[in-house]
């Protein structure tokens, strides 16, 4: 019998792995501009990232983005590249395009996993290369490789196809057809890098862009299945620590934070570490994820008799949540087999009805 393990079985490997992701399947990453964390911590202007998004999420207070790396492209470059590629300044991609596949989404593709980036302000008839309406390429990194562009072809059809207009993003959640990694970017209204009316308010501006579209992610199939959202900066003037908030079923809740010093590196390494993409990009083979803001969710052995039989076992860090093996003979229909998590953190179980299948799969799920 060829008895096969996914979920946490598959991403996790089947033995203990130290500071391994979650099974992490759709992720979504909102970048905001110039701003300091300091200026939205406990700020009454930016009432629900304070009042809402942090006390059910988890964040860093040492998140920084790349010190002395400024203006913003080279670090939009950075979370795409691990590297700003000796660029430092805002040119667009007719002077700054790049002609290497060492970068995310090159990886993502060649390992057939599917990403998109929502941009604000863009109309997705062609690759946005110039300033448009209140979009600017400078804020949007894949425009720079030209394994996504076709070499700044406005016309080429990858790009078109996966750069697309910020608008669509609600249908793609509503139909759950949105890519497994999506990155999005509002605009310069909305990300608080201008001043701009009726508010003059970078940061209540950016406060109130995410209050009206976060909830449309975590009300989405993509996010309850093991989603995570990333919310962070580009970059701060004077190099003080930038917002990084999780918010995902799989996250440490109830306002859990850590003093870890992080950088984009560690952004860029915990999606290569999510998608399972290799070699780590540039600086991201130097840094630490960001595992430790999430539950240690995982199978730690799995034991298959020669009868057929197999036995699981399972840990998890936060024991006051339910907790299930589930098991599927297609990777579509999933069944609950064992709620026998105790309350030390294990979840031990034996499935003698794995002699009935000729493949079987397990996942462990919050």
């Amino acid at each position: 019998m060829k008895l096969q393990f996914i979920g946490l079985l598959l991403l996790l490997a089947l033995s203990p792995v130290a500071g391994a992701m979650p099974p992490i399947q759709t992720v979504f990453v909102i970048v905001m501009e110039n701003q300091g964390w300091a200026a939205f911590k406990g700020n009454p202007s930016a009432p629900y990232i304070n009042n809402t998004l942090l006390p059910m999420a988890s964040h860093c207070e040492r998140f920084y983005a790349i010190p002395g790396l400024h203006p913003s492209e080279p670090n939009y470059l950075w979370m795409e590249a691990g590297t700003n590629f000796g660029i430092f300044d805002n040119n667009d991609p007719v002077i700054n395009h790049q002609n290497t596949t060492n970068h995310l989404v090159a990886q993502l593709r060649a390992a057939g996993i599917s990403w998109k980036t929502y941009q604000e302000d863009i109309d997705g008839t062609y690759v946005p290369l110039a300033t448009t309406n209140l979009y600017v390429p400078r804020h949007n990194p894949f425009v720079y490789f030209d394994d996504v562009t076709g070499t700044n072809d406005p016309n080429n059809a990858y790009g078109i196809a996966h750069i697309r207009p910020y608008n669509e993003l609600v249908a793609d959640l509503t139909s759950n057809t949105v890519a497994r990694y999506n990155f999005i970017k509002p605009n310069l209204c909305s990300d608080g890098h201008d001043s701009c009316p009726p508010l003059y308010n970078p940061v209540a501006q950016v406060d109130n862009w995410l209050a009206a579209e976060v909830p449309k992610i975590l009300a989405s199939a993509a996010y309850s299945n093991n989603g995570a959202l990333f919310i962070t900066f580009d970059e701060s003037f004077d190099d003080s620590p930038i917002g990084m908030i999780v918010l995902s079923p799989l996250v440490r809740d109830g306002g859990y934070f850590n003093e870890i010093r992080y950088t984009h590196s560690s952004l860029l390494r915990t999606l290569q570490e999510i998608f399972g993409v290799r070699p780590f990009l540039g600086d991201a083979a130097n840094v630490a994820d960001l595992n430790d803001l999430f539950v240690g969710l995982r199978f730690t052995n799995v034991r298959r008799h020669p009868e057929g039989w197999v036995e699981l076992t399972g840990t998890l860090v936060q024991t006051n949540r339910p907790h299930f093996i589930e098991a599927s003979a297609d990777l579509i229909n999933w069944v609950i087999i064992s709620t026998n998590c105790t309350s030390s953190g294990l979840c031990r179980f034996v499935d003698h009805s794995a002699t009935n299948f000729s493949s079987r799969f397990y996942r462990l799920v919050q």
